[in-house]
């Protein structure tokens, strides 16, 4: 979404827009960087213009979506459990949204969406979720046989081109494994805490 789009569609929702990385200043304290939204001040609405989440999140209709991270794996799972969702009857899609490759258009794998993927997987499968497909099953498989997550994404491409940016902080809060218990629920366009 271009810049003048997404601030139109900011203002349509009542909503701040987040900026760059790069571009936080006094006037516009609200980022993509996670350790500067920790430090800006509470928007009620904000708009988070990624290009890999988002417009996944934006391009799906007909079926429900949760947000999912390494820092809420387990709530989502949890939360997903709890409407009866994660079986054959029932199937759940788990996706990697993946990172953008520097000064390229297009997606690129990226570790830190797949181990979140698989936290997420592992934690359906100890709920008793399942059958699990090949895919989530190996996603999880990895996650969980990985015993430092954090010093894995660290070292990632990802994780290398923030920390050389100078956004070490960003890598950190990310890897904060279920911390947050808090479930994004995709609803009329906008994200919202589901009611528990």
């Amino acid at each position: 979404m271009a810049g003048r789009r997404r601030g139109g569609f900011a203002a349509r929702q009542g909503a701040a827009l987040a900026v760059g990385r790069r571009a936080v200043s006094e006037q516009q304290p609200w980022s993509l960087s996670a350790a500067a939204l920790r430090r800006a001040p509470v928007a009620e609405r904000l708009v988070l213009p990624s290009p890999n989440g988002s417009a996944i999140s934006a391009a799906v209709n007909g079926v429900p979506v949760v947000a999912a991270c390494l820092r809420n794996a387990s709530a989502v799972a949890g939360w997903i459990a709890g409407q009866g969702w994660g079986s054959a009857r029932q199937p759940v899609a788990v996706i990697a949204a993946g990172e953008q490759w520097p000064g390229r258009a297009g997606l690129r794998p990226a570790v830190e969406d797949w181990l979140g993927a698989g936290a997420v997987a592992a934690a359906l499968a100890r709920l008793g979720a399942g059958p699990l497909s090949p895919e989530a099953h190996a996603a999880a498989v990895a996650h969980d046989g990985i015993a430092d997550v954090a010093a894995l994404i660290r070292d990632c491409a990802s994780g290398r081109e923030l920390i050389e940016g100078g956004f070490a902080q960003d890598v950190a809060v990310a890897t904060e494994l279920d911390r947050s218990e808090v479930v994004p629920v995709l609803t009329d366009g906008a994200f919202a805490a589901a009611g528990r």
